[in-house]
């Protein structure tokens, strides 16, 4: 398998400078934006990142600017892009860097490693496209780049398949090159070895040496171990409205969507006669009940069945902050789960 992967090299980087894609954390090598960019890129499409990328970089355009957000403006930037708490290890991080380093990125990949919320593949990402280190980022995208070029049928989410494969690639590292060698891998995964549907072997530059496509068992790759099936957990979410303002209340400051803010709810999908009560029991008194509407969300380990009822309101009791719409533009975030309510 090694022999193979010392072919990627070759057959890799003339096909990335012909081929990448003009994204712009690509336009220079700023640890930083490098940085940043990998931690909103994971779990997040490229297209869903580029605008919320541009909106970070621009409010808060160094390390020390990160370092120094209040927690509102760093989760309003984040609203949307979900799985909060990477923006809370990126400023952990940043903080880190102030201190340990002086405000200087580190350029080992040791010290890199040992910043919040940067794994193997991070380090490895900011170590090679930002100091020429050795250093492979091993995703998806290259496991199973990975996978169908060598015909592996082991599981790729299996951590040592993960970490076999970031010793092998390590070797072949062309030195000079490292960073465009990460990132050619990256790219192969991203546009042409993609996930869904057949791989475009046809414009594939590893299509000479490719196993699985010799075989003509492309589709068969790469393979996953079972998932355990997600816990459901029903809701009843309130969407209440009095004079032009939302109620919203603040989460706990540990765990799912740690302090960010959200909707009046409960547990349980309540009828409509349950959740007047439900409004009772808060002191509330509706004025106008004007519909209902169900959704789902889907996290990573569990998946929210929602309910959401709107009212009007005749008052604002003081348990719940009531917000504006500016208020809830500019200043409170709310995560998707809840914002596919208000955006209705």
């Amino acid at each position: 398998m090694d022999d193979l992967f010392s072919e990627f090299p070759f057959l890799l980087l003339p096909w990335y400078e012909a081929h990448k894609r003009d994204l712009p954390w690509r336009r220079d090598r700023e640890p930083y934006h490098v940085w940043l960019s990998e931690i909103m890129l994971q779990q997040t499409r490229v297209e869903a990142v580029k605008g919320y990328y541009a909106r970070f970089v621009d409010a808060l355009p160094t390390i020390q600017a990160l370092a120094e957000a209040p927690a509102e403006q760093l989760n309003k930037l984040w609203e949307g892009l979900g799985y909060y708490s990477r923006v809370r290890n990126l400023q952990k991080a940043a903080r880190q860097i102030m201190d340990r380093h002086g405000g200087a990125f580190p350029t080992d990949y040791e010290s890199i490693r040992a910043l919040a919320g940067i794994g193997d593949y991070t380090a490895g990402a900011v170590g090679s496209i930002c100091f020429e280190l050795p250093t492979p980022a091993v995703d998806g995208n290259v496991l199973r780049v990975a996978a169908r070029a060598a015909a592996d049928f082991a599981p790729i989410d299996r951590p040592q398949v993960k970490k076999d494969l970031t010793a092998r690639l390590a070797k072949v590292y062309p030195e000079g090159h490292c960073g465009d060698f990460t990132q050619a891998l990256m790219e192969l995964g991203a546009t042409v070895c993609g996930p869904n549907g057949a791989p475009q072997c046809e414009v594939c530059p590893l299509a000479r040496i490719c196993q699985a496509h010799a075989q003509g068992i492309e589709t068969q790759l790469p393979v996953k171990s079972e998932k355990k099936p997600r816990r459901q957990e029903d809701m009843t979410v309130f969407l209440l409205r009095c004079r032009g303002q939302w109620a919203v209340q603040k989460r706990p400051e540990t765990g799912l969507l740690a302090g960010l803010w959200e909707f009046p709810h409960v547990p349980g999908t309540l009828e409509l006669e349950e959740a007047l009560q439900q409004l009772e029991r808060w002191g509330i008194h509706p004025s106008e009940v004007e519909r209902s509407s169900d959704k789902v969300h889907i996290f990573t380990h569990v998946q929210w069945n929602m309910r959401g009822w709107y009212f009007q309101c005749a008052n604002t009791p003081p348990q719940f902050q009531w917000a504006d719409e500016e208020q809830l533009n500019i200043t409170f975030a709310l995560p998707t789960a809840f914002r596919i309510f208000r955006d209705l």
